[in-house]
């Protein structure tokens, strides 16, 4: 390898055909590039979709109140009803398989927005009674302050954790906001905490809007009684979220008198169901990427091990010469694969940094937070490496069968080759 007469053999060959060097370099640099482009897209893709779950307890699932549609003990199809405090002591004692089960209530009907109001500033934000458990199903950031606690539940406080935009719009800028009050359909709370959004998207927005109250300070003093709007609920680590999520609308058809067979009375997400589609279906496109990228590749090896095999009949005569004059077959085998090592892993690695420079400059041209469906487009380091050391394990494969041709040729045969 470090012997300095193959190289200028291998330089010469190169050098009196730059055309064919060239475009059997190219073939290469093509195949990995389109193999690292595909895969910091496919990584792109991906990154954008699951933004949507950052955040969020993928072991989760969430149940609300919707019109039955079959009758049941006498009683008509399209019969509304509501959740209750009840309920989510009967999920608790009920189900062991459930984990955190956080009541939630909204001001309005969902995606609806209140008027808030702090001096002569208004603005239409969602008001969301929560109790402190909610952290652990939905991540919330706190900028300052504190979030919701047991005290603020127990003691019915009127306190307040606003997010960003509350923030922005009913407090000038570097002015003092915890401790302040805002009013809310006309009771005043206390802000304690400022929230920062932690998801991408619609979730980001939703967090940057939303305000948070106790639950109980909520029923209490917007006359809600012990209605519940939607449980957010996990399971256990060993739980599949979707027979927790059965369990749980069992027990509350049973508790409103709804059909069991009634599929429409109680509606359900289920964010582990929803998570394992996603995954399954990128790990498909990653496995198409590879197969397509690998193939690609492939061919770009193949034109080498053919031109290799134009070089050993090329130089038939001069490889005779040297096993007349004492060379050993290892000797000529391991130049002709050293070659083609040489020429795969040049032309891979250029193809490689290209491939990571593209996508970094993609990457950095894309707004940060933007929440779209591809963001931060990237391939993995240990990849890149994986994928030279294949290209050049493949250049090594390449450069063999010519060589060993080569010296299956008897030196007497290559003398007489013209």
């Amino acid at each position: 390898m470090f012997d300095r007469d193959n190289w200028q053999e291998i330089w010469s060959t190169i050098s009196k055909n730059k055309l064919r060097t060239f475009l059997t370099a190219f073939g290469v640099f093509w195949g990995i590039f389109m193999l690292v482009i595909m895969l910091g897209s496919g990584n792109g893709l991906q990154h954008g979709v699951l933004a949507d779950f950052n955040g969020t307890a993928t072991n989760s699932f969430f149940v609300w109140t919707q019109r039955t549609s079959k009758p049941y003990k006498g009683m008509k199809p399209g019969r509304n009803f509501n959740f209750t405090n009840d309920d989510a002591i009967a999920l608790r004692k009920q189900i062991p398989e459930l984990d955190v089960i956080a009541p939630q209530n909204q001001l309005g009907d969902y995606g609806g927005a209140n008027n808030v109001v702090r001096g002569l500033k208004t603005g239409a934000f969602a008001v969301m009674a929560n109790y402190p458990v909610i952290s652990k199903i939905q991540a919330i950031k706190i900028k300052s302050g504190r979030f919701l606690n047991d005290n603020d539940i127990r003691e019915n406080r009127k306190v307040a954790v606003i997010g960003k935009r509350p923030s922005e719009i009913l407090f000038e800028r570097g002015e003092t906001v915890l401790g302040e009050y805002v009013r809310i359909n006309g009771v005043y709370f206390r802000v304690i905490g400022i929230t920062e959004p932690t998801g991408a998207g619609d979730q980001s927005r939703e967090q940057a809007e939303a305000i948070y109250i106790p639950f109980t300070t909520f029923q209490n003093t917007f006359n809600y009684g012990d209605r519940v709007g939607w449980f957010a609920i996990t399971s256990k680590e060993d739980v599949p979220a979707s027979i927790a999520a059965d369990k749980a609308m069992a027990l509350l058809k049973e508790r409103h008198s709804i059909a069991p067979e009634d599929l429409l009375a109680i509606g359900h997400w289920n964010m582990e169901k929803q998570f394992k589609k996603l995954s399954g279906l990128f790990s498909g496109i990653s496995m198409l990427v590879w197969f397509v990228g690998i193939g690609t590749l492939m061919a770009g090896v193949i034109g080498v091990s053919n031109i290799m095999l134009i070089v050993v009949k090329e130089r038939t005569k001069e490889i005779g010469i040297k096993r007349a004059i004492g060379a050993t077959p290892f000797a000529v085998v391991s130049q002709l694969i050293l070659e083609s090592v040489f020429l795969t892993s040049f032309a891979g690695y250029f193809g490689l940094v290209a491939g990571i420079g593209l996508l970094e400059a993609v990457s950095a041209a894309l707004p940060s937070g933007n929440g779209s469906m591809f963001s931060n487009p990237s391939v993995d380091l240990s990849v890149a490496l994986k994928s030279l050391t294949v290209l050049v394990f493949s250049g090594a494969l390449a450069g063999l069968i010519p060589a060993y041709r080569a010296v299956s040729i008897s030196p007497v045969d290559a003398l007489r080759s013209e």
